[in-house]
């Protein structure tokens, strides 16, 4: 079978890939193998070089990765620009301060003479989604290649143009090959490459039910995973909050990337005091924002990826309206072809229904009211989530000292939406996956901490 790329604006094909077939898995996969130790003892200046070839690469060939990203899922363009150039500075950063990351360390109290020292793994399977389809390679793979190990990238399959021109671009870079390469199959297909013993770890960006799975088969084959799931990012406001600015934030922060992404707001726990005026407020900016075609100029909402994730969102909008939420916007399909969702926003939100207890993966805010601070966090963490999750409110003392520490997430922003950034560890705890990505954490996710005395 063909793995299918299609544009979900349109509905039409893109492009038909073919399958690898299990000669050429085996082919990648020992070119991977062989590379592993050529990779692990080049220099650190060596990695830096490369890496910063492929920044300038990613800029230098922007406008088409960006047209790519867009036709393949549905990004407006500006977001993809936006994305490209957060992958090129991903990649200049870890040039930069990846040898300082894997410095040899003194532990705390130790005995004189102790060092502990951090060498690559080898070769790292890296199983990636759809909705950020450079970004979430980028992320995993360049603080992974900096600390010494190569990457064999298995991406999902509507999304595989993409995998192929960043695998080409890291060719151009000067990456010897085996380094950096892909592998075009679907996930049944993968499995087994997880129990072979020439695949050192896994890192995978997707589902909690993927997770458990590759969890699972990577455990069995006692290997170290990262895995970075899904989420239900809850942002509350409190009473004292700027509730004008909130809700820019907010909608932005339930819109951006169509809505598609795994640290995206998702609830939103408001104190009884404000909940009218903030869904008020919610409700005019999210009204606001201008759905259509990706590709035009001042498009900022674009279809979902595929027609099943956007009919599977609208059953998690209808099953919530069914047990007793309101409809403020939104929550109809529009006419005419592609994958398309308006901005949805649900008051009234209670346990029991969809939109409070499963991850809502589109344009669709659901609020739920609290009556004091007590509430505020017991319905934030009342979720099988722990992402990510943001604090409204004016009294950033108590944000940092008192709230922060009550909201169960691996990411906690005051005033501001959550989002990644190259230097800053990213993931999350429960259900949400475990491990890191990005930051010290992340370049010494596949590592072995060698103790020398």
């Amino acid at each position: 079978m063909p793995l299918v790329s299609l544009n979900p604006a349109t509905g039409r094909i893109l492009a038909r890939y073919p399958a690898h077939t299990r000669a050429q898995l085996e082919a990648r996969l020992a070119a991977a193998h062989a590379a592993a130790p050529v990779w692990r003892a080049a220099p650190p200046a060596q990695r830096a070089r490369h890496l910063r070839a492929l920044a300038a690469g990613l800029h230098r060939e922007r406008h088409t990765l960006a047209a790519l990203i867009t036709a393949e899922m549905g990004k407006p363009l500006a977001e993809a620009l936006a994305e490209i150039a957060k992958c090129a500075d991903c990649c200049r950063h870890y040039a930069r301060h990846g040898a300082a990351l894997l410095r040899p360390e003194h532990p705390v109290a130790a005995p004189a003479g102790v060092t502990v020292h951090f060498e690559p793994l080898g070769v790292v399977l890296a199983i990636m989604p759809w909705n950020f389809p450079l970004w979430q390679v980028i992320r995993a793979a360049v603080p992974a290649l900096v600390a010494g190990n190569v990457i064999l990238l298995k991406h999902a399959s509507n999304v595989t143009g993409c995998a192929l021109a960043l695998c080409a671009l890291a060719t151009r870079a000067g990456l010897p090959p085996g380094v950096f390469d892909c592998v075009l199959a679907p996930g049944a297909k993968i499995e087994p490459l997880i129990a072979d013993p020439r695949i050192a770890g896994v890192t995978l960006t997707g589902s909690t039910a993927a997770g458990r799975r590759v969890a699972a088969l990577a455990g069995a084959a006692l290997k170290p995973v990262v895995l970075e799931l899904g989420g239900s990012d809850p942002y509350l406001i409190f009473p004292d909050a700027d509730l004008t600015a909130a809700a820019a934030l907010c909608a932005a922060a339930r819109l951006g990337n169509n809505g598609q992404s795994c640290v995206a707001a998702k609830r939103f726990i408001v104190h009884t005091r404000v909940a009218d005026e903030f869904i008020r407020l919610l409700a005019v900016a999210m009204a606001g924002y201008r759905m259509g075609d990706p590709t035009a100029p001042g498009t900022q909402l674009g279809p979902l990826a595929r027609a099943d994730l956007r009919d599977e969102l609208h059953s998690q909008v209808e099953r919530s309206l069914g047990r007793g939420a309101h409809r403020v916007l939104g929550g109809r399909h529009p006419a005419g072809p592609g994958a398309f969702y308006p901005p949805t926003l649900l008051a009234n939100v209670a346990p029991g229904m969809p939109a409070a207890d499963e991850e809502l993966f589109g344009p669709v805010a659901a609020v739920e009211i609290a009556r004091d601070e007590d509430a505020l966090f017991a319905a934030a963490n009342r979720t099988v989530y722990g992402l990510g999750g943001a604090l409204f409110t004016r009294d950033l003392r108590r944000a940092r000292h008192d709230y922060a520490p009550r909201l169960q997430a691996g990411m906690v922003f005051v005033n501001h939406a959550v989002r990644s950034h190259v230097a800053v560890p990213f993931g999350g705890s429960k259900a949400s996956g475990l491990g890191r990505e990005l930051g010290q954490a992340g370049v010494r996710a596949f590592t072995n901490a060698k103790t020398v005395w």
